[in-house]
């Protein structure tokens, strides 16, 4: 069994974690304004991004976040994968809302190894589409780690408010795959975030899953499951 936690606390709530998820464009929140987007990008390869990998701790945990990734002169909406001080890898969100225009759309499927068990990565939006799953889970992923930030105005969070599980269910079930998913919560500027952070099983049931609107640590072991 692999110990997996979602979280929305610092890095020391999770002394025994293998795997630690934290949401899309965790580093400098969800922006859909082009000019503040480009004004706090990073650029992978820069000291800034450099420093920010000094800064966390060198051992085998496996650390992904999002963030808002600058490349010559394209924009990313980009998850990373970080182990024992070092850029493992990234995926760039490769399905786009309107609202994300501004941005590049992602062209790679990376599928990332920890502690033996293989994962994909999808960005909230991605998991809408079932052949992003299927490439990862025919690459021998066993798990989708979805980062999200499910910001919405409020009747239409309220309206998806028990959807966002559905679907990311139906891409377990599609592949018989795992997914985790990790979520913001709470309101800002007229919108609203319930989440979820939840564990889905390849059957598509929720076994886990923080409650709606809640900050807190999801821990779940994942079990290896020896895809092909």
């Amino acid at each position: 069994m692999l110990p997996l936690h979602t979280l929305s606390k610092p890095l020391s709530s999770a002394h025994d974690a293998k795997l630690i998820c934290f949401p899309e464009c965790f580093l400098q929140g969800y922006l859909l304004d082009e000019t503040k987007a480009r004004q706090y990008a990073i650029d992978l390869a820069s000291l800034d991004f450099q420093c920010i990998l000094d800064r966390l701790y060198r051992n085998d945990m496996v650390i992904i976040f999002g963030l808002i990734e600058k490349s010559a002169e394209s924009l990313f909406n980009t998850a990373i994968v970080i182990q024992n001080g070092a850029l493992k890898g990234r995926y760039r969100k490769t399905h786009l809302l309107r609202s994300e225009g501004f941005f590049t759309s992602g062209a790679e499927t990376p599928v990332f190894s920890v502690s033996g068990l293989r994962f994909g990565l999808n960005i909230c939006y991605d998991t809408n589409f079932p052949d992003l799953t299927k490439l990862m889970a025919d690459k021998g992923a066993e798990l989708i780690v979805c980062l999200s930030n499910n910001m919405m105005l409020h009747e239409r969070a309220e309206l998806y408010r028990h959807v966002h599980n559905s679907v990311r269910g139906d891409r377990c079930k599609e592949q018989g795959i795992w997914l985790v998913s990790s979520d913001v919560f709470g309101e800002r500027d007229g919108r609203v975030s319930w989440g979820p952070t939840a564990v889905i099983d390849p059957n598509g049931e929720v076994l886990a899953q923080l409650p709606l609107g809640q900050a807190g640590i999801l821990f779940f072991d994942i079990p290896k499951t020896s895809r092909g």
